[in-house]
């Protein structure tokens, strides 16, 4: 591995200098499985339907939500997140019935975060007073791309000025927004990308997440792909993409605390942090996953994926849980390293001591460990081990070669 310019990469303001792991929060993710249309990149768990009984979904989700709230009584949550899918077509009620819930059965925090998923279509963006009157504080735009016939071509139902559009109501809405977008797509230049990336900090984001596009197996782009349909961006493409993107960002304010997240302090994704910090969450659902600490031991849960079995299930058994497995200790190394070097702020002695009872050094091979510091790709101090922004290049090697 050679060392290779990268992006300015920045802790969050005020948590770069703490000598304590900052408190990673206990979230709830509440999983919406339906789309109007699968784009063909998609591999999440998401279904189109012609019809929806959002009165049983409303009352299935609340249900499983019941069966894990008597197992988690008293802890305090910090964020709710509603993912898909796309949440945003679920009844506005049905948002608020689950918030009026969590806020019943858990002691939620006056300051939560709460935010909702969101396509930019017109239908879409017309009930967003309604969610923010449900209790959903901050909206997340899958807006993709700026430019339509890249729109068209990821099988988007929005143009790029509804997804302004939509932007400019959002940002009346709702005090918090932030927006998506993908890079890396066919044709893609650097000087393509940045007359995209200018047109988009023309809204004046606080928050914006930027994803390379990804191959992922049994999606229609995969299909595409091994036809020699999909031509992408060469390897040095997409590092310049990458590279130019942190650079423009950071100038504008927008530290990219995460590999792929950027943001102004004190706009950083709280429920996002809880996963990256390695920190507990409940998954509702079908498909979600959970990572629950009970008695001591940290559990990896996940609900049934398919929309009617989950139905099935939750309403024979209360919840439609397909597993709940005790995380080995090397399991949970493994998991807190993938997400934990993701972040600007890396990991910190104390959540390795949390989860693991040992520090960094008695945790990873020590020719391993050596090997990638001296290479200039990780860090380790008194207070953490982190990813450097060269490493941070390279994030999946350098991950792969520690973990051994």
């Amino acid at each position: 591995m050679t060392a290779a310019p990268a992006p300015a990469f920045e802790a969050p303001a005020s948590e770069a200098g703490s000598h304590r792991a900052p408190d990673p929060g206990f979230g709830v993710y509440v999983h919406w499985p339906f789309c109007l249309k699968k784009c063909p990149y998609c591999d999440f768990n998401s279904h189109v339907r012609n019809a929806v009984d959002h009165d049983l979904w409303r009352r299935s989700l609340l249900a499983e939500l019941d069966h894990y709230a008597s197992e988690t009584a008293g802890r305090r949550v910090s964020s709710i997140f509603f993912g898909g899918g796309t949440p945003s077509l679920m009844a506005p009620a049905t948002a608020q019935a689950l918030i009026d819930r969590i806020a019943e059965r858990f002691d939620l925090a006056d300051d939560a975060e709460i935010t909702l998923e969101a396509n930019p279509t017109s239908v879409e963006a017309e009930k967003f007073a309604r969610f923010r009157q449900a209790g959903v504080n901050r909206v997340s735009l899958g807006v993709q791309a700026l430019d339509d016939r890249a729109l068209a071509f990821l099988g988007r139902q929005h143009s790029a000025d509804e997804a302004l559009a939509a932007v400019e109501l959002a940002r009346k809405a709702f005090p918090r927004i932030s927006f998506d977008l993908i890079t890396a797509r066919p044709g893609m230049t650097p000087a393509s990308w940045a007359g995209e990336l200018a047109r988009a900090l023309e809204e004046g984001p606080e928050h914006i997440s930027i994803y390379q596009l990804t191959i992922e197996p049994g999606t229609p782009f995969h299909a595409s792909w091994r036809r020699g349909e999909l031509d992408l961006p060469d390897d040095e493409t997409q590092s310049a993409i990458f590279e130019a993107t942190g650079q423009t960002l950071a100038a504008r304010g927008l530290n990219a605390y995460e590999v792929s997240n950027h943001a102004v302090p004190g706009a950083e994704s709280r429920h996002n942090l809880t996963y990256w910090r390695y920190g507990d969450y409940l998954g509702i659902g079908p498909g979600a996953h959970g990572r629950l600490t009970l008695g001591g031991v940290k559990h990896a849960t996940r609900q049934h994926s398919a929309p009617e079995a989950w139905l099935e299930s939750v309403g024979t058994h209360g919840h439609a849980t397909r597993a709940r497995d005790p995380l080995a200790a090397d399991q949970k190394r493994q998991e807190i390293t993938l997400m934990g070097l993701r972040l600007a702020e890396g990991i910190h002695r104390d959540a390795f001591v949390r989860e693991l009872g040992a520090q960094p050094e008695a945790l990873f091979e020590a020719g391993r460990l050596d090997a990638l510091r001296e290479a200039g790709y990780l860090t380790l101090d008194a207070q953490r081990l982190a990813a450097t922004a060269a490493g941070r290049l390279r994030l999946n090697a350098v991950i792969d070669h520690l973990l051994g």
